[in-house]
């Protein structure tokens, strides 16, 4: 009996993060706010070029991609990204990649305040609960993975497999895409988007640990390739789900769907959670459930969803 106490006690204290490794996080909360940010202008910019032109159910086409570079709130938006981009990118290089992608459900909150205000709508009862749940079940997540976490060093078999599931990802969505594309919705975007930015996250990963240790091998370039597709994809992904739905849904699938993608590829992949006790995968799965079902509520409920 005092046997099983004592493990279970040794489970709770398995290994946290070193102090250094906890700089990650407020670097990718910065990251978070200017997400926030430039998901709001982006789709101000979007919205804009949808009000000008004729409207398409078939996605954005390529001269209203043209059109979105001559709209500043467009443009500066984009550059608001790309400096979330590069915060996340910094918070990756001290901080395991479980616990740097979840942080961005802090920019859920920013752009629903944000979003109410600027469009003047009042946030309904589910909305709410919805969002709850999103920060809530993320929230858990994280601090379970802070202190279950461990950074691992990515082997060419582990990485060849990625590549190939991330191939694999690009070939369904693409066909669903040509196939289906009159009947995407927003969410179906938002899915779309949210599980490509999970695995350019976990390739940003390894590209930074990689480059840091000098490795330019041929496994790198792959990995850059894959990087360059996948953000290709799921910003075409993201600018129909602006077209289609207000930005803090968007923000919401991206930052539950894109974390807990990353997340399963470090766990099952990765092995960056395998010292985690079986209380932490629990919650890990009722945590990620959680989310989800969020995101789903969000996009029933929310009062500018058409």
């Amino acid at each position: 009996m005092n046997g099983q106490w004592g493990q279970a006690l040794a489970d709770l204290t398995i290994q946290p993060l070193e102090a250094s490794q906890f700089l990650g996080i407020p670097i990718a909360l910065i990251g978070a706010v200017f997400l926030s940010i430039g998901a709001q202008l982006q789709h101000r910019g979007v919205a804009r070029v949808g009000e000008n032109t004729a409207a398409s159910d078939g996605g954005l086409n390529v001269g209203q991609l043209r059109l979105l570079l001559a709209r500043p709130s467009w443009v500066i938006g984009t550059l608001m990204l790309g400096l979330a981009i590069v915060f996340q990118l910094a918070a990756l290089v001290p901080t395991p990649l479980i616990v740097v992608q979840p942080l961005g459900a802090v920019s859920l909150v920013l752009t629903a305040i944000v979003n109410a205000r600027v469009s003047r709508i009042r946030l309904n009862r589910n909305s709410i609960i919805a969002i709850c749940l999103c920060v809530g079940g993320v929230g858990v997540f994280v601090f379970t993975a802070a202190f279950t976490a461990r950074d691992v060093v990515v082997s060419d078999d582990a990485l060849v497999e990625v590549l190939l599931i991330l191939l694999g990802v690009l070939i369904l969505f693409g066909v669903l895409f040509v196939t289906l594309r009159h009947r995407f919705k927003a969410v179906m975007y938002i899915v779309g988007a949210g599980v490509l930015y999970g695995f350019v996250a976990t390739l940003a990963k390894v590209v930074i640990s990689r480059v840091t240790h000098g490795d330019g091998s041929w496994m790198l370039v792959l990995c850059i390739l894959g990087i360059l597709l996948g953000v290709v994809a799921g910003a075409y992904f993201v600018q129909n789900a602006y077209a289609s739905g207000p930005p803090d849904l968007v923000i919401a699938g991206l930052t539950v769907i894109d974390p807990l993608v990353a997340v399963t590829i470090g766990i099952v992949i990765l092995n960056e959670a395998t010292q985690a006790p079986l209380w932490a995968s629990i919650v890990f799965v009722v945590a990620g459930l959680l989310a989800i079902w969020g995101v789903f509520l969000l996009a029933k409920h929310h009062p500018q969803v058409k």
